[in-house]
């Protein structure tokens, strides 16, 4: 029972114009660099086929009056690297990073317009001086990630309101300060006593789990990530395994099972952000470009992982919920 509309961003809606006919671009087909986290399209599925699509709403077809070049690092942090370079080095004309591939993207090129996605905190981390105004080179669109953890935390303590120990996972490699400080507030705020767990690999998340049980911890908030992303099937099944209450933080990490999730969806953000890449195309700076944010939140309720865990849900977080699986 979808009962919102999923995201919408500050700005309104893009107008789409026509592609040809900018002086700087005749004769010429675009070349637009694309740098993802995963090692696949279909790893970064839905993702990368809502910012092809995104593309083609704009009346940008790949291979006619456009090429995408597309990147895979798999997470391997030599291969961001090398990869990054190999794209700066073609000299495309926008250069688009996936988080986490936009940590590795902030200092390759001054030149180069640079549009990022699911960046969390980008101000606070420096990427950009504001979000009305970013200034140098790079803009883009952004994932309340960090405040959204705050919302994380009161929904789990409402669909599971017995739990008195709660977790937050990150990946420590790209996690932003923001997320343990909005976490350590809200747990404390709500009574809670809680811990920050680590998973710089996949490897790592089942002695992760392990030691959240071990020490009595109840419910987990899961940091956005992109490793996370990848190891979001893994992540479900080792919350059920372990009866743990999780909540994620993007519809399309809740589907592989987790209990609950708040956040925006990562495939609207995604299929917006081709929007950047026309206006830089166009003659706009990402100097002048607003950073756009998710207005509009989805809280997401699985009741099949809830009987799997023994969690009897109340019926008010139910009443609370955008759409619910049962």
């Amino acid at each position: 029972m979808n009962r919102r509309e999923v995201v919408s961003f500050l700005g309104g809606a893009a107008v789409a114009w026509p592609v040809a006919g900018y002086a700087q671009y005749a004769g010429k087909t675009p070349t637009i660099g694309v740098l993802w986290h995963a090692g696949s399209p279909r790893e970064e599925e839905p993702m990368f086929g809502a910012l092809v699509q995104g593309f083609k709403d704009l009346g940008y077809i790949d291979g006619q009056n456009i090429k995408l070049v597309h990147r895979f690092p798999n997470e391997i942090p030599d291969r961001f690297r090398s990869m990054l370079t190999e794209l700066v080095a073609m000299k495309v004309d926008v250069l688009v990073s996936v988080a986490p591939a936009t940590y590795y993207a902030k200092d390759a090129t001054g030149t180069i317009p640079h549009v990022f996605t699911f960046m969390p905190d980008p101000v606070g981390q420096k990427f950009v001086e504001s979000l009305a105004r970013p200034g140098g080179n790079t803009t883009g669109t952004a994932g309340l990630y960090g405040e959204v953890i705050r919302k994380n935390v009161q929904h789990l303590h409402l669909t599971a309101p017995g739990l008195s120990r709660i977790g937050l996972l990150i990946n420590p490699v790209t996690a932003p300060r923001q997320y343990k400080d909005d976490f350590r507030s809200e747990a404390a705020e709500l009574g809670l006593d809680f811990h920050i767990f680590e998973a710089p690999t996949l490897g790592d998340l089942e002695g992760a789990f392990d030691a959240m049980t071990s020490a009595g911890f109840q419910g987990l908030v899961i940091g956005g990530a992109g490793l996370f992303y990848q190891g979001r099937a893994l992540i479900a099944k080792l919350a059920i395994e372990h009866r743990m209450s999780t909540c994620v933080w993007a519809r399309e990490v809740f589907e592989a099972g987790a209990l609950i999730s708040y956040g925006p969806s990562l495939a609207a953000i995604a299929r917006r952000t081709p929007i950047y890449v026309d206006k830089i195309l166009k003659g706009a700076k990402p100097a002048d470009l607003p950073v756009e944010l998710p207005t509009k939140l989805e809280f997401l309720i699985n009741l099949k992982t809830a009987k799997s865990i023994g969690l009897d849900v109340p019926q008010g977080a139910i009443a609370r919920a955008d759409d619910v699986i049962e």
